[in-house]
């Protein structure tokens, strides 16, 4: 036995996994709340020494995808104007392409390189948070509770995306989400344990798989559900032709030097092909 990481109950040994293809560790599932977490994660630093699974060839598609449902989501439902972040956001792929459509969105991430949006790193202080967008990263937390608190310190509304724990609960080999191969995820809810942990923070929870938003609005179900649904109508069109994209803005921010600004123009400009 051991303490659950979300609700605190006994959480019980449930199987044994072979991460990283060298380490045989333990699992154990909460029957309080639904949440499957490994022991302490002692293959972390050797873990994310390369900070992207090399087989995870969706990324980029994902991605383009979850920065329409955010921009459809934000469009409509939350201030256009205001600053976002992205939690855990990677090499900084949807922070760009955030900046790209229009919204001023920032970066934040403890274990990997910002390639992408350099020069829009959160700084602690940097104002509020309209909303956090944070995909594909729960699963990697290792205090789940700890992560999420920091969020709720930013903003009260959570946009993310994770794969739910599946019931019966699959054995190791059944479910790539382990993630066994890369060692990096740790922490696996079900829906359960996602409403547990709104309630403990007065949140409430709208469900849309693989999407799901943990917010202080309250949202009818149905037009958010709507709302992600609306990606594959071409709606996004739409707020592409609304917003002013700041990819040009954001370079002529960056550029220093003489030499820089004499040709900043026709530099920037030739960085905007939407």
């Amino acid at each position: 036995m051991t303490a659950c990481r979300i609700c605190k109950k006994a959480a019980k040994k449930y199987f044994e996994g072979r991460i990283l293809h060298k380490y045989t560790i333990e699992y154990y599932y909460c029957e309080n709340c639904g949440f499957l977490q490994t022991q302490e994660p002692f293959w972390f630093d050797e873990a994310y020494k390369e900070p992207m699974d090399v087989s995870d060839t969706g990324a980029l598609l994902r991605t383009l995808y979850l920065a329409e449902v955010a921009s459809i989501i934000i469009f409509f439902q939350f201030d256009k104007s205001a600053k976002f972040l992205d939690f855990a956001g990677g090499y900084g792929l949807l922070t760009r392409r955030m900046r790209d459509i229009g919204f001023d969105f920032y970066w934040q991430d403890l274990y990997s390189p910002n390639l992408l949006a350099r020069g829009f790193e959160y700084k602690e202080g940097g104002g509020d948070i309209g909303l956090i967008t944070s995909f594909e990263s729960f699963e990697h937390f290792a205090d789940p509770l700890r992560e999420i608190e920091s969020m709720i310190e930013l903003s009260k509304n959570i946009l993310f995306t994770t794969q739910l724990l599946p019931d019966p609960v699959p054995p190791p080999d059944n479910w790539p989400y382990y993630g066994l191969g890369h060692g990096q995820h740790v922490s696996f809810y079900s829906l359960r344990t996602l409403q547990v942990i709104a309630y403990k923070y007065g949140l409430n929870l709208y469900s849309v798989p693989p999407v799901y938003m943990m917010t202080s609005k309250k949202i009818r179900p149905a037009f958010l559900e709507i709302l992600v649904k609306l990606t594959r109508f071409g709606i996004f069109l739409y707020i592409r032709k609304a917003m002013r994209s700041r990819t040009v803005k954001d370079c002529n921010m960056l550029s220093v030097g003489d030499y820089r600004k004499g040709k900043r123009g026709l530099d920037c400009e030739s960085r905007d092909v939407e």
